[in-house]
This record gives C-alpha cells, sequence and structure tokens, in this order.
C-alpha cells in the first residue's frame, strides 16, 4: 500500500499519464492488493471519489458515482476479472478496467448535464424581474436602463413586457430607440406624483 500511494504521488507530479488514467489504475491495483478482509470494493469506490475531488473531477457530489458503478455491476465485475488477470506478475491488462472507470465519469457528467438542463426558471420569473426593476427605476426611463437592470433578459422580452403593460404601469413618450417610458402606476414610495 505505501508503494502504491508512494507511486500515485509521483505519477501526478511526474505525469506519467493523465490523471484519470492513473486514477482508474491506482483504483485497480487497490482492489488487486485487497488489503482488507471485509469491505475493499466500497473504500476503493470513496477513494475513488476522493481522488475525483482532488483533482477536481468533483461530479461525485452531485451524481452518485456508487449508484452508476452498482447499475453497471455485471460490467464492473467483468472488467476488474479481465484486468485483474496475471496482475501479480505484472503481466496484466489495465485498460479494460480504466475504460470502464471512465466510461462511469462520463455518464455522470452527462447525467449531471442533463439535470442542469432541467432546471430552469419557473415560467414568468423574467416578466416579474422586469416588473421589480420598474419598481427601482426613476419615474421616466428608456429600454436601455430597464435592460441594464434585468441581466439575462432579451431585449425583445423587455419590449413585449413593456407593452403589455402600457396604458396600466408604462407609457411611451415619443419614438424610436431613445424614446422615454414614464411609469402612470401609482406614486412610488418617497416620490412625489
Amino acid at each position: 500500500m505505501a508503494a502504491l500511494v508512494t507511486d500515485w504521488q509521483r505519477c501526478l507530479k511526474e505525469r506519467w499519464v493523465h490523471p484519470l488514467v492513473a486514477l482508474a489504475c491506482f483504483n485497480l491495483d487497490f482492489l488487486c492488493i485487497h488489503p482488507f478482509r471485509d469491505g475493499n470494493g466500497r473504500v476503493s469506490r470513496l477513494l475513488l471519489l476522493l481522488q475525483c475531488y482532488h483533482l477536481g473531477y468533483e461530479v461525485g457530489r452531485y451524481i452518485s458515482l456508487e449508484r452508476l458503478i452498482e447499475q453497471n455491476k455485471e460490467r464492473y465485475y467483468e472488467t476488474l476479472e479481465q484486468s485483474s488477470q496475471r496482475w501479480h506478475e505484472g503481466a496484466h491488462d489495465p485498460w479494460p478496467y480504466v475504460s470502464f472507470l471512465l466510461f462511469i465519469l462520463k455518464s455522470a457528467y452527462a447525467e449531471l448535464v442533463d439535470r442542469v438542463g432541467d432546471i430552469k426558471a419557473p415560467r414568468g420569473s423574467k416578466t416579474e424581474m422586469i416588473l421589480a426593476a420598474l419598481e427601482r427605476l426613476p419615474r421616466e426611463f428608456t429600454v436601455v436602463q430597464l435592460e441594464k437592470a434585468c441581466p439575462g433578459v432579451s431585449r425583445e422580452m423587455v419590449r413585449r413586457v413593456l407593452g403589455s403593460q402600457k396604458g396600466k404601469r408604462v407609457k411611451c413618450i415619443g419614438r424610436g430607440p431613445g424614446a422615454r417610458w414614464t411609469q402612470t402606476g401609482p406614486s412610488k414610495k418617497g416620490q412625489c406624483p
């Protein structure tokens, strides 16, 4: 185990291989050394997660690598068997297991992207942002001022909301891009009509 940890540190420092390949090989070596009577698989997955964090791959904070390995248990044992044959003689082929762990990490990142893609702003939140920004603007304002108060909202959306509020809360004074707008609703706090 001491030699494994020393080689891991030297490999990262001297850049023998890409850190993800080193990570997978470390994990395979740990499993082949089998330092405990029981729990080697669980400890190897904890080490995998810890080493991922240290390398800056933090997908395991959001997607369970343990679950993904469990869902692919047959392939896990198959690649572990392939890659551990003749390990004690130093004549093993680590690539099936390396490929498997890289597949797990790639799957985790794909799942994370899918989940983040599902998180969208609730319907109407941009409209609410524009209306709230109106409250903070002076009674007379321009579209450009409103746009600056609503980062991430398109000019088209700002214009659409202003159009829906014409005659209710706002009135356009003039024409063209430099047109000024005025708020016609009740006086804002601290301002005279």
